[in-house]
């Protein structure tokens, strides 16, 4: 048993996307840092609980707020949850985060909290810690979604804010709806089944290796393609200063990866 177990570890750390990714290990979400707009009195604070991996981690950050989740070389996951409210009076802030709650068991992740109103109002941001090698389910509303270092199967989904994803690998899909899309790739070629993204209001930052080798797809209705590398000449380009559609390999070509926008450009850049 204990063979079959230390195979594993060594097939992984040989892996390229594992060899790539980085062992995250300091927290980075704090309280210094924070918009308080014209309410009158504001409360934060960050808890922390420390659960079993799952293999399978359901991350929804509600109305208000993102999710960080963050690879480590750890077994266990490591939630990280910044409350804040504002209200009229700091009394007031301090009783609103008193009563939210952080829910945390059988591979999920979320907030509930009292009722707002005009003068009042929480949310939750999420810093997590999880074993590189997970599944990811991550949702938000108002806030962005950041993915670094983790590779599995992962459905990424928010409506005002935008993807960042570092040093992922895996069979990747996200979206959002007012956003930016920032994409920093690494290695030699995509370790996974495909990457595919779109945001309908924001632009796309595809940074990449100059030796990387991938089949390459974006689609863009209000914006054009801005590359380091070599484009094919091809019909839909005739009459333009920049193409909007491409369909072509990078390198020696490979996993696809898959980029669209509605209102916005797209970048592939050299790292």
């Amino acid at each position: 048993m204990k063979t079959g177990f230390y195979l594993v570890l060594t097939a992984l750390a040989a892996s390229p996307a594992f060899a790539q990714m980085q062992d995250n290990r300091t927290p980075q979400m704090t309280c210094e840092n924070f918009y308080g707009g014209n309410r009158q009195a504001h409360h934060c604070d960050v808890r922390e609980q420390t659960v079993p991996a799952a293999g399978r981690l359901t991350v929804d950050a509600g109305r208000n707020g993102g999710v960080t989740v963050r690879g480590w070389l750890q077994s266990n996951v490591l939630v990280r949850s910044k409350i804040e409210s504002w209200a009229d009076t700091d009394s007031e802030a301090s009783l609103m985060a008193s009563q939210v709650q952080i829910n945390i068991g059988a591979g999920q992740v979320s907030a509930s909290g009292p009722s707002a109103s005009n003068n009042t109002n929480w949310s939750v941001s999420f810093e997590v810690f999880v074993p590189q090698n997970t599944d990811l389910n991550a949702k938000a509303v108002n806030g962005g979604l950041h993915i670094s270092d983790v590779r599995g199967r992962m459905e990424l989904e928010t409506n005002n804010g935008g993807l960042h994803l570092e040093r992922i690998a895996g069979d990747v899909k996200g979206s959002t709806t007012n956003g930016g899309v920032h994409i920093e790739l690494t290695g030699n070629s995509w370790d996974g089944r495909q990457l595919e993204l779109s945001t309908r209001n924001g632009g796309v930052h595809i940074e990449m290796p100059q030796n990387y080798s991938a089949h390459l797809q974006t689609e863009t209705v209000n914006g054009g393609v801005k590359s380091d590398f070599p484009l094919p000449a091809a019909p839909a380009q005739i009459g333009r200063n920049r193409p909007r559609n491409l369909d072509m390999n990078v390198g020696g070509g490979g996993a696809l990866i898959h980029v669209a926008t509605t209102n916005g450009g797209i970048t592939l850049a050299r790292k």
